[in-house]
């Protein structure tokens, strides 16, 4: 479950209108209306694989007596053999094919790769998929468009992954502020050509 929830000092029909459906109360204006507007939207993903997970710890430990701190150790070689292998079912946003394939070529073996990875295979950044596996598996043949790059991008073998790297990017190269370098944050997500494009039903709750 996916939910957008506004948060505001006043009630929020102080700033914007709301109407209510099946017990919600939501805005009737869009996200993108909302941030221009310069209101606080926070996203609540819920997800069903946090509670396998904390399922699983228990019966370890009742079952085997062992205290699973799966936080403690990042860099178990056996761990990162199971995404290489493709063997990353029912784990978020690496169960699907097309991310499993990825991940069997770009051969992850820390825990920056798995991050990379994640914010690679959406819209906009997908397309450096292939240059950053080629990155990845030769590194020291990276290519920069310009030498100011490197100090940004040399961290994912001269791709632009994150959103924070095109702001600092933008600013740097075109001496943009940090406020107006959000433009190009929201530019490399490609967020306004999926609200415009495809109109969704409004879901955002208000919260004060």
């Amino acid at each position: 479950m996916h939910v957008g929830v506004v948060i505001t000092k006043e009630p929020v029909d102080t700033y914007v209108p709301l109407y209510v459906r099946d017990g919600q109360i939501s805005t009737q204006y869009i996200m993108t209306t909302l941030e221009e507007l310069g209101l606080l939207k926070m996203d609540f993903l819920g997800l069903r694989t946090l509670t396998v997970i904390q399922d699983t710890i228990e019966l370890v430990k009742e079952n085997r007596g062992i205290d699973v701190e799966f936080d403690k150790d990042m860099a178990d070689p056996k761990v990162y053999k199971l995404w290489q292998e493709g063997k990353s079912c029912g784990i978020f946003q690496f169960e699907s094919q097309g991310m499993t394939n990825f991940m069997k070529e770009l051969k992850p073996d820390c825990l920056e790769d798995l991050i990379a990875g994640v914010s690679l295979y959406r819209p906009g950044p997908m397309d450096q998929i292939p240059r950053y596996v080629k990155g990845k598996l030769n590194p020291g043949h990276n290519e920069y468009t310009h030498p100011s790059l490197e100090p940004i991008l040399n961290v994912t073998y001269g791709c632009m992954v994150y959103q924070e790297q095109v702001m600092q990017i933008v600013r740097d190269l075109a001496g943009y502020s940090l406020r107006k370098s959000r433009f190009g944050k929201k530019s490399h997500g490609k967020e306004k050509a999926r609200c415009y494009g495809k109109r969704k039903r409004n879901i955002y709750k208000w919260s004060n």
